[in-house]
């Protein structure tokens, strides 16, 4: 069996719907191969900020996403070791006018966990509040698929390999299906079979591990909107407030760390 399309995209997350519909805003039609048989909705949260929602405005999502999900004020970060602020930014910039407003940036000993340097900064603004939320993955993924076409996403349609043919390329399916697409775009994650066919490299480790997680509250949560951040010991977490009930967090390790301890 074989079929055709201008423009296929492989994998059905956030990057491969995205491209997708910016394309069918501007009446280009594609399709969308994923391996799975339903929408892999899940995932935890992530912060957006403000040059992801003038993308998201474009793609006509942002205010639909906007009311499920708090702005934050600022972010804070604070030593895991003494417990004290050593960061501090505020999102905010009023006015459309070129605004200014401060942070500052306290350098703690991992030793003592004292203050050892400390640095005022002052950031201009041009576009008003900085909008930075955290946004529920699930959420978007779904707002996503529910803005292209009927037929756009491709379910249980796994790559296995790519050919070419003069100017089209064959995308070749598990199933024994043959796609030919004049344009391939590959968002099929960190095993690429597209990324494997261009030739790119094999993803390298960076060195770290995390654990990423979302607590769902029954009644209001009572966190102030602030990203709130913790380093010390070669490890990093933070807790961010998606919504007045739901709250994403993560814990990081340094490479040196020993995994054993977990």
């Amino acid at each position: 069996m074989e079929a055709e399309a201008d423009v296929m995209i492989v994998g059905a997350g956030i990057s491969g719907l995205a491209t997708s519909l910016g394309l069918h805003r501007l009446g280009i039609g594609s399709f969308v191969l994923e391996s799975s048989d339903s929408l892999r909705t899940t995932g935890f949260a992530f912060t957006r900020w403000i040059n992801a929602w003038k993308a998201l405005n474009a793609l006509g999502l942002a205010n639909s996403l906007r009311q499920h999900h708090v702005t934050l004020d600022g972010n804070v970060t604070s030593s895991r070791i003494t417990g004290l602020q050593t960061f501090e930014m505020s999102f905010k910039a009023k006015g459309k006018q070129l605004q200014s407003f401060e942070y500052r940036n306290v350098t703690s000993s991992t030793v003592s966990g004292l203050p050892i340097f400390e640095m005022p900064f002052k950031a201009r603004g041009k576009n008003g509040d900085r909008e930075v939320r955290c946004v529920k993955r699930n959420l978007l993924l779904e707002a996503l698929a529910n803005e292209l076409p009927s037929g756009t996403i491709r379910f249980s349609s796994k790559v296995v390999s790519i050919d070419e043919s003069g100017y089209f390329k064959l995308v070749h399916l598990a199933d024994g299906t043959i796609l030919k697409a004049k344009v391939l775009v590959g968002c099929d994650g960190l095993n690429s079979v597209v990324a494997k066919w261009l030739g790119f490299k094999q993803p390298a480790f960076t060195g770290r591990s995390a654990i990423r997680g979302r607590a769902d509250f029954k009644s209001p949560h009572g966190f102030d909107p602030i990203f709130m951040r913790f380093f010390g010991n070669g490890v990093r977490s933070g807790v961010i407030p998606c919504d007045d009930k739901t709250v994403y967090w993560y814990y990081t390790l340094g490479s040196f760390q020993p995994r054993d301890n977990l």
